[in-house]
């Protein structure tokens, strides 16, 4: 993958937990019920079809600022390497009016018995890439990625 660093943002993280884990923990909406938002965020009603077309929803509940949806549209599945997915578009690849407005890569390579783990979000522009990055991506990505190895490793 060849990043645009003017509309791209990468978080890239060592994790303690094999690619299969983390896989279990990104595809599982148990799983990612319990490490996809920085705390005390609360993420819930989760649903993934697995499958390119297939939707990507969930629900966040975020203290001093309501409840937040989000519906994308998953674009690339293989298991335990890559699940790529875009909030410009909905299950079915339908429009979507209301997401952020970028698209996700996650990108997992075994790395001894943990993982290299490559999270990237790519925006239509440089204004968007800004606005997410001031929103905090580095660290709330980051602080999501180590909840969600801590949780992998229990697994």
């Amino acid at each position: 993958m060849i990043l645009n660093p003017e509309t791209d943002l990468e978080l890239v993280r060592h994790l303690k937990a094999p690619p299969a884990k983390i896989w279990r923990c990104w595809t599982e909406p148990a799983l990612l019920e319990q490490w996809f938002a920085p705390r005390p965020v609360v993420t819930r009603d989760v649903e993934i079809d697995l499958r390119p077309g297939g939707s990507f929803k969930t629900t966040m509940d975020v203290p001093d600022h309501g409840t937040m949806v989000g519906h994308g549209c998953i674009l690339d599945v293989v298991a335990e390497r890559r699940f790529v997915w875009s909030d410009l578009m909905q299950g079915g690849f339908r429009p979507n009016a209301e997401g952020f407005g970028f698209t996700a890569f996650i990108l997992l390579e075994p790395e001894g018995a943990g993982t290299l783990y490559r999270a990237v979000a790519q925006h239509r522009t440089p204004d968007q890439k800004k606005s997410h990055e001031e929103m905090g991506f580095h660290d709330g990505w980051g602080t999501a990625a180590a909840q969600l190895d801590d949780l992998a490793v229990t697994l």
